[in-house]
């Protein structure tokens, strides 16, 4: 049984005449827990974002969870992947409190004009203590540090259920107490 879950040979994305990613391969097997290091503008959130279905490859080959990267491929592979990207600054009138970010995490399963039940506001409940931010499941999102922040993303991408779990960068911009407690809950 062949237990590959992201197969990429030879991968190049470009963004107009920038070249983002040249001749990248990778090959990550089911259970693996691996990290992609390099400076700043070396690739890695492009890599993430073929990964997850929305990088188009200029050339090369991408398969994940056994699918050919490609736009007919996308919404399928990120119904199955956890994405929490890079800390983003959000606007502290966003009308939204961490209870709700984190539900968005199941609307890829919901299907259009389709509510939670009540046993996936459950589960999110349970994410959140595991995550470590039930406290703070009322407080508008906007109002987070950027560690609770963080643990927000982590806790909606989890909700998913997701077959592949990609996080890009998950304590940059985060105090070192902070960085610790995300680093021991990955």
């Amino acid at each position: 049984m062949d237990n590959m879950v992201i197969s990429i040979k030879d991968a190049v994305v470009s963004y107009r005449e920038d070249v983002a990613l040249q001749g990248v391969s990778l090959k990550v097997r089911k259970g693996e827990f691996i990290g992609i290091i390099g400076p700043n503008g070396a690739g890695k959130t492009t890599l993430l974002t073929v990964i997850n279905g929305l990088g188009k490859l200029v050339q090369g080959q991408a398969l994940v969870l056994g699918l050919p990267v490609n736009e007919r491929s996308g919404i399928k592979l990120r119904k199955r992947i956890g994405y929490v990207a890079q800390v983003e600054n959000i606007d502290p009138r966003l009308p939204i409190n961490v209870r709700e970010t984190v539900m968005v995490g199941c609307y890829g399963r919901l299907g259009l004009l389709h509510r939670p039940t009540q046993a996936q506001w459950e589960n999110v409940g349970r994410v959140l203590d595991m995550v470590g931010v039930a406290e703070l499941a009322q407080r508008p999102v906007g109002h987070l540090s950027g560690g609770e922040y963080q643990r927000a993303a982590i806790a909606r991408a989890l909700v998913q259920q997701p077959e592949i779990f990609l996080l890009d960068e998950p304590t940059a911009s985060i105090d070192p107490q902070a960085q610790r407690e995300i680093l021991s809950l990955i």
